[in-house]
């Protein structure tokens, strides 16, 4: 995954990177394999056909799924691109493989926080930039099998994930630290083709040894566009063995969703979207990184992503013994506890019109508008130019019945306790007699003023 400073992405800085070194190279075969820049989003989305909606119907209804960044750069301990960011040599580097030793079942303790959260799919890294598999292959020895843990991760990952009933997604990263031919590859035909069916080889590997795998997470094309990768073959491969998956578009294909990444970016014209962020600054586990989302911030996400359409990947690191960092796990069941209570509003939701509030985000599921409130103002709440009529309105939390009244240009929630009946965020239903549709635009046209 990318770096986050200012909130720019690194993977597509290199992107571009890679472009710029090809073009002033000399070599026809760089000139001709210049990376394009392909954007996390789609710069011209296209409906699903209706292949994809079938595969993606589980998905849009999960709405909220775990990342897990785990690898040698977590035994590190100072972020999953320390070893290019610091420049750390081969030879210093590669020995982590020997002294990473996870915890037997720390996969098991991943799985069930993610039920806990609310979550229904999870996607681990499979391999990550620095080219160390967390499974078992027969292409290279830097594996988990045959280093440090001397077990299958990925194949304890999927067990774990089974078991708790969630669906199980392999991230990959095409950019490789550790292969010789990861970086030639842009300027050597014959290592491109040594370094493509490489690849190929060990996403045939994850996709033949696991039984069904639910989602494929390609990350970082560096040095290479989708023909270098023969991308089109790739994809072609991974439907021939999982017809059911599900892929992105960080293969330079548009795949079947896009991939904000520390950001939320919807999609419109029906592209599925899956915006997927850190808890705090890093992917891969920073003993130092202490800048934690709260449970607050982590909802309001998730409330976003459910609004717009879109899915939300949250991310953890676990520690180099497996377990999760104990402010993750605090965040995580603090958000599950709420998803408990406001799950519906979330999982069930549909695309919502309804979005300006100075203290309050919604959601709606068919004439059902939820009012999230975000900042308890105290006894009253109030909702501008809502243009349905609201028939009844409850408190999520209590079940309790709440008054209001409505004019053309609000509706008006009075009676409410002093203190917010939830945490970190407390959630009104709203049943209306119609889609629930806002302009607030009406309002300010139309309210009467009073005089000079």
């Amino acid at each position: 995954m990318a770096t986050n400073a200012m909130n720019l992405s690194r993977r597509n800085m290199l992107l571009g990177t890679g472009a710029a070194v090809a073009a002033l190279g000399v070599s026809p075969l760089a000139l001709a394999q210049k990376t394009k820049s392909m954007s996390e989003r789609n710069p011209e989305p296209v409906p699903p056909t209706p292949d994809q909606i079938r595969r993606m119907k589980w998905w849009h209804e999960a709405k909220f799924g775990m990342f897990i960044h785990f690898g040698l750069y977590s035994q590190h301990a100072r972020h999953e691109w320390a070893m290019e960011d610091e420049a750390i040599p081969f030879d210093e580097y590669t020995p982590l493989s020997k002294v990473f030793d996870p915890a037997p079942g720390s996969a098991r303790g991943w799985a069930k926080l993610a039920k806990a959260a609310g979550m229904k799919y999870m996607v681990l890294t499979t391999k990550h930039h620095e080219g160390f598999c967390n499974f078992d292959t027969k292409l290279t020895d830097y594996c988990a099998t045959k280093q440090g843990p001397g077990r299958d991760i990925v194949r304890e990952y999927v067990d774990a994930a089974r078991a708790e009933g969630l669906h199980v997604g392999f991230y990959y990263s095409l950019m490789d630290w550790h292969h010789p031919d990861g970086a030639r590859c842009a300027t050597d035909e014959a290592a491109r083709k040594r370094f493509v069916a490489y690849t190929h080889g060990l996403i045939r590997e994850l996709l033949t040894n696991y039984g069904k795998i639910d989602i494929l997470w390609y990350d970082v094309a560096w040095p290479l566009d989708a023909d270098g990768w023969e991308s089109e073959r790739m994809n072609k491969m991974v439907f021939e063995l999982q017809p059911d998956i599900i892929v992105n578009n960080r293969n330079q294909l548009l795949g079947d969703f896009s991939t904000p990444e520390q950001h939320i970016a919807a999609e419109n014209n029906g592209r599925a979207w899956e915006s997927c962020m850190t808890l705090n600054d890093s992917w891969g586990f920073q003993r130092a990184d202490d800048n934690w989302k709260t449970s607050k911030t982590i909802v309001r996400n998730l409330i976003t992503c459910a609004r717009d359409g879109g899915n939300y990947l949250l991310n953890i690191g676990p520690q180099p013994d497996g377990a999760v960092p104990e402010e993750s796990v605090r965040v995580l069941t603090e958000v599950g506890q709420w998803m408990a209570v406001n799950g519906e509003t979330i999982y069930k939701s549909d695309p919502c019109q309804p979005r300006r509030s100075e203290y309050a985000s919604f959601t709606r599921t068919g004439n059902t508008l939820y009012m999230h409130v975000n900042f308890w103002p105290g006894e009253d709440v109030a909702i501008s130019g809502l243009r349905v009529k609201v028939k009844s309105a409850r408190l999520l939390k209590t079940n309790q019945e709440v008054k209001f009244s409505q004019d053309p240009y609000r509706v008006h929630l009075t009676g409410l306790p002093m203190d917010a009946p939830d945490s970190p965020v407390t959630t009104i239903a709203l049943e209306c007699d119609g889609e629930p549709r806002q302009d607030t635009d009406f309002v300010r046209k139309n309210k009467p003023r009073g005089g000079m």
